[in-house]
């Protein structure tokens, strides 16, 4: 096989391998709108309605208060990500002293809601959290930085929400989200640029992004209540395709592609959760997500310049919880969450992904009958995924997991 041909394969292979991280980074879910549902792995939370971030899980939640309520906290993700043994080829032949990368990070999520209510019909509120967000970076003396480099990615909603109360046991309620995202990546190998340069005359970096946009999406639910002490509620939420302009370089794409934008489809949410209060000191509370990842049909800019098509599938949350109301002053709260990978036959080492388990504890400390102190701790475990990545020309294989420490700490007040 000649060269040129050679670095034609590699050239529609490594743009395989590099939309997959895309994709990838552009759609990993947080899990972090508040410290109180941390301490119970979000559980119960489209439902019960302790405090205002309810807004951010299920709008018609927010027909539960009965006077303003505010909540602001802070989220604190500390993820240990680990890719080991690694073994990363060129043209066949193995690149020795491969060490083991340390890629994960400390990330701070800040949230604030705001809840009023109008009437004894209608509740209006507002929030600022974030949904979506990763962020990976190797050395940059790691040999295969085509498939590592740097992904950082990061979504803020800014929310809008009105509840109506229908009557004693039906609430509903929907609202809209304005959605910014932001994204840096970048992917690199000098002697593919070298070599692509060569046979299509572009230079510079394998991949450089530096973009962001702004994107619409809404949101409805709904709330039953069987009585005071067992309601359920339902919401879906419509996350929209974010199209992203900024600074581009894709040297497989031609080279600069700034004019045009980078559109970053976001997965639709949909949740059903349920809360009883068994007695005066206990209750049980649970939820089920289900996460449509299955949009990430492509990554394309505007410009018709198709990155990948790819095979992500859609995901679940499963979570289990219970609160034990101590005494007039304290709650203790634990949970339990089994959450699915999104991804399928393809895998990554930029952003690993797997199933993974969340054991989850916190308390609410009242310091009077109108304002309280949350903390949450859940620790994240992930599993050992076999990756293997490759082109025509490289090829890197590695086991990697990605385990993390959440800490949550939130104020909330009624007024």
């Amino acid at each position: 096989m000649n060269k040129k041909r050679l670095f034609t394969k590699s050239i529609v292979a490594l743009t395989v391998a590099m939309a997959s991280q895309q994709a990838a980074a552009a759609g990993f879910q947080l899990n972090g709108q508040s410290a109180t549902g941390l301490g119970r792995a979000f559980a119960g939370d489209a439902v019960i309605a302790d405090n205002a971030s309810v807004l951010s899980r299920n709008a018609a939640a927010m027909a539960l208060f009965d006077a303003p309520a505010i909540s602001l906290g802070l989220n604190v993700i500390d993820t240990d990500i680990q890719v080991k043994d690694i073994d990363y080829k060129f043209a066949g032949q193995s690149i020795p002293g491969q060490s083991n990368q340390s890629v994960g990070g400390t990330a701070y999520v800040p949230n604030i809601y705001y809840i009023h209510p109008i009437n004894d019909k209608f509740t209006v509120g507002g929030g600022i959290y974030s949904n979506f967000g990763t962020k990976t970076e190797f050395d940059d003396s790691f040999s295969a930085n085509e498939f590592g480099g740097m992904t950082d990615v990061k979504s803020i909603n800014f929310a809008l929400s009105v509840a109506y109360r229908i009557n004693d046991q039906f609430s509903v309620g929907g609202g809209l989200d304005v959605i910014y995202g932001s994204g840096k990546l970048e992917r690199s190998n000098k002697m593919l640029e070298a070599g692509i340069a060569a046979q299509t005359g572009v230079k510079g970096p394998l991949l450089n992004v530096d973009a962001d946009g702004y994107a619409l999406g809404w949101n409805i639910g709904g709330v039953y209540e069987v009585n005071e002490d067992h309601r359920f509620g339902l919401s879906y939420r419509y996350s929209p395709d974010l199209e992203a302009e900024g600074d581009i370089h894709y040297q497989l794409g031609g080279g600069d592609l700034s004019n045009e934008k980078l559109n970053m489809p976001l997965p639709d949410m949909a949740e059903f959760s349920g809360f009883h209060k068994l007695n005066d000191q206990f209750a049980v509370h649970y939820s089920v997500q289900w996460i449509k990842w299955s949009e990430f049909d492509k990554l394309a800019t505007t410009g018709g310049t198709t990155l990948n098509d790819y095979n992500w599938k859609d995901g679940w949350h499963y979570a289990l919880g219970g609160t034990y109301y101590l005494n007039n002053d304290w709650e203790l709260r634990a949970g339990y969450m089994y959450d699915t990978s999104a991804q399928d036959k393809k895998t990554s080492i930029s952003v690993p992904d797997s199933d993974r388990q969340w054991l989850s504890g916190g308390f609410t400390y009242h310091i009077d009958n109108k304002s309280n102190i949350d903390f949450g701790l859940t620790y994240l475990m992930g599993k050992d995924i076999d990756v293997t990545e490759s082109t025509s020309l490289t090829q890197v294989t590695a086991t990697t997991r990605a385990d993390a420490w959440l800490y949550g700490v939130q104020y909330s007040r009624s007024f």
